[in-house]
């Protein structure tokens, strides 16, 4: 479960050691700490990290299969997510030491920056080979946060991008070895971290309004037929 600390200006989410899939537990546990962030005292940053080979796998394909009627309540919660980390008013790292796909990709998008292993772990997003036509909110976050050209691939691909062709395609700011991608990401938050929360989430709002919008509208975002 997810879980977090606080070293100075920044805080640590380290969001688990297994696949770190969204499921309603995850999903609380994420804005649960996120809540705490939101009203500590300045100046601060967050830098959202895990351990293991995987930095989130996505949506828990598990859960969904046991839970149809529950479905898309549950995106809906998601989707919410996305939109807050978006628009947070404090500085957000993705410190992704490993893979970080679909959904989870999806959440490393919504960081402000992200810093990625450079010789293992892949970021990519594999709707198009399992069938799951992206969401009007996740296309939306997607294209407002990669150029054109590198959303086009990764969603009509499933291309798996590597660290270094992360950081070449702008999808990662920075690709370093496995024992740097936590300081490093640490080090930037820390540079960030004295911005005013109110100001920064301002302009996140403005910048992101129409993307913010979409992710919020939970019947566009439903998938028809489940929870109805």
């Amino acid at each position: 479960m997810p879980s977090l600390t606080r070293d100075g200006a920044v805080f640590v989410l380290d969001l688990g050691e297994d696949e770190n899939r969204f499921n309603p537990d995850w999903v609380a546990g994420v804005n649960a700490a996120l809540d705490k962030v939101e009203v500590a005292e300045s100046p601060k940053a967050l830098v959202i990290s895990a351990r293991g080979k995987i930095w989130s796998n996505g949506l828990d394909l598990d859960w969904f299969a046991a839970n149809v009627g529950e479905v898309n309540d549950f995106l809906g919660d998601v989707h919410g997510l996305l939109a807050r980390v978006l628009a947070f008013g404090t500085p957000v790292i993705a410190a992704i030491q490993g893979h970080c796909f679909a959904a989870g990709a999806m959440l490393a998008l919504a960081c402000d920056e992200r810093v990625m292993r450079s010789d293992r772990g892949y970021f990519c997003l594999p709707e198009v080979d399992i069938f799951i036509p992206f969401t009007p909110g996740m296309s939306a976050l997607i294209q407002a946060r990669l150029a054109p050209q590198t959303a086009h691939e990764a969603m009509t691909t499933g291309r798996r991008f590597g660290g270094e062709d992360a950081a070449a395609t702008g999808i990662a700011q920075l690709a370093v070895s496995e024992d740097e991608v936590l300081p490093s990401a640490v080090a930037r938050a820390d540079e960030l971290a004295g911005k005013d929360q109110n100001t920064l989430a301002t302009i996140k709002q403005r910048m992101y309004a129409d993307t913010v919008a979409i992710l919020n509208d939970r019947s566009a975002n439903s998938m028809p037929g489940l929870g109805d």
